[in-house]
C-alpha cells in the first residue's frame, strides 16, 4: 500500500531524486549527445523573472563533458517546461495509474491544489507517457488474443443516440500476458476497418478469438487459429472448453466504460484515444499481472522521455 505522505510525493528534491533513480541507474546521462561522461554542478540561478526577481534557484544541473550542455533529469521529456513543481507531477501520475477508473481532472486540481486547467493538461501530458514502446506483435508462439468492438458516446453533429452515430473502439486483449491495446475506428466497424487494426498489432502465429461478428470471418484465416462464441445465440462460454470466451475483454470493456460514465462522464472523439490509452496502460500493468501502484507508476515515469505535449497539440490524436 502506497503511503502517499513519502518524500517523492511532497518534497521536489526527493522527487527529482526518485526520477534520477529510474532514469539514470547508473548515472547522468546526457540527453543532447547520450555520453555518459557528465559532472553535476552546484545549485544554479536562473535568470530573473516577475515570479522570482532574483532569479529561482535550480537544483539537480548536470553538464555534458562532451557537449557541454546543461541538463536536469526533466529535460527532453513530457515534464520538461513546467512550472508544475515536480513532487506534484509525481504524485499526479501515481494517481492516475493507482486509480483503476481513473481520476478526474476536478479531483486532481483539488487534491494537487492546481487550477482545473492544469491539471486537466498534466493528465494529458501524463497520458502520454503511457503510449507503450514496441512491445511487437500480440499473441506469438500460439498465444490467444481476444478482440471485440464496442461503441461509446456520440460522434459531434449527429443528434440521435444510434450506433452508427456513436464512436467506435476495437479493442485486443492477450490472454497469458493480459496486454490491452484499444483504438478508435473513424468509419464503419467492417473486415476493412477492423482487419487493419489486428494484423497491425496481432502475429499470424495466435490463436484469434472472437465473436461471430461478419467482419471477422475474412480476417480469422490469416492467423493460426479462429475460435469463435456466439453471443446472439447466447453462448459466451463454449460447453466442455472453458477456454473459448471473450470474457476477458469483455471485462475490459466494463472498466473502461465504468470509468468513462461513471468518472469523466464526458470525452470529446478528439481525445478519445488518449483515455483508451490510459486504460490499455492500467489494464496491461494490473495487479493480476504482478504489477503494484507503485510499480505501475514507475512504468509510467520511465515512459516520459521524448514525448513532449504542447498546448498547440492537444488536439485531435491519431491512433
Amino acid at each position: 500500500m502506497t503511503n502517499l505522505t513519502a518524500p517523492r510525493f511532497n518534497d521536489v528534491d526527493a522527487a527529482r531524486e526518485h526520477l534520477e533513480a529510474l532514469h539514470w541507474p547508473n548515472g547522468p546521462v546526457c540527453p543532447h549527445c547520450g555520453s555518459v561522461d557528465c559532472k553535476r554542478l552546484p545549485a544554479q540561478r536562473g535568470k530573473p523573472s516577475k515570479r522570482n526577481p532574483e532569479g529561482a534557484i535550480r537544483k539537480g544541473v548536470v553538464q555534458c563533458n562532451g557537449c557541454r550542455q546543461q541538463f536536469t533529469v526533466t529535460v527532453g521529456t513530457v515534464f520538461a517546461d513546467s512550472k508544475v513543481p515536480l513532487h506534484k507531477w509525481v504524485l499526479a501520475v501515481h494517481l492516475l495509474t493507482s486509480s483503476k477508473k481513473g481520476i478526474s481532472s476536478h479531483q486532481l486540481s483539488r487534491n494537487l491544489g492546481v487550477s482545473y486547467k492544469t491539471a486537466w493538461f498534466m493528465a494529458h501530458r501524463i497520458r502520454e507517457a503511457m503510449i507503450p514502446g514496441d512491445n511487437g506483435p500480440m499473441g506469438g508462439d500460439g498465444g490467444i488474443v481476444e478482440a471485440d468492438e464496442t461503441f461509446i458516446g456520440r460522434i459531434p453533429g449527429n443528434s440521435r443516440m444510434a450506433i452508427h452515430n456513436m464512436n467506435k473502439v476495437v479493442s485486443l486483449v492477450e490472454r497469458n500476458t493480459g496486454r490491452a491495446t484499444s483504438v478508435v475506428v473513424f468509419g464503419h466497424i467492417n473486415s476493412g476497418t477492423v482487419g487493419k487494426i489486428v494484423f497491425a498489432n496481432v502475429s499470424p502465429d495466435a490463436q484469434l478469438m472472437t465473436d461471430e461478428g461478419r467482419h471477422y470471418r475474412n480476417i480469422g484465416p490469416a492467423f493460426a487459429a479462429h475460435h469463435t462464441v456466439n453471443h446472439s445465440a447466447g453462448e459466451y462460454v463454449r460447453k466442455g472448453d472453458k477456454s473459448m470466451t471473450t470474457n476477458q475483454i469483455e471485462g475490459f470493456f466494463g472498466i473502461f466504460k465504468r470509468g468513462m460514465k461513471g468518472i469523466y462522464q464526458h470525452c470529446g472523439s478528439q481525445h478519445l484515444q488518449r483515455y483508451l490509452r490510459e486504460f490499455d496502460f492500467r489494464y496491461t500493468h494490473r495487479v493480476g499481472t504482478g504489477v503494484d501502484d507503485d510499480q505501475r507508476a514507475d512504468i509510467a515515469l520511465l515512459g516520459i522521455i521524448g514525448k513532449r505535449l504542447t498546448y498547440r497539440r492537444i488536439g485531435p490524436v491519431a491512433a
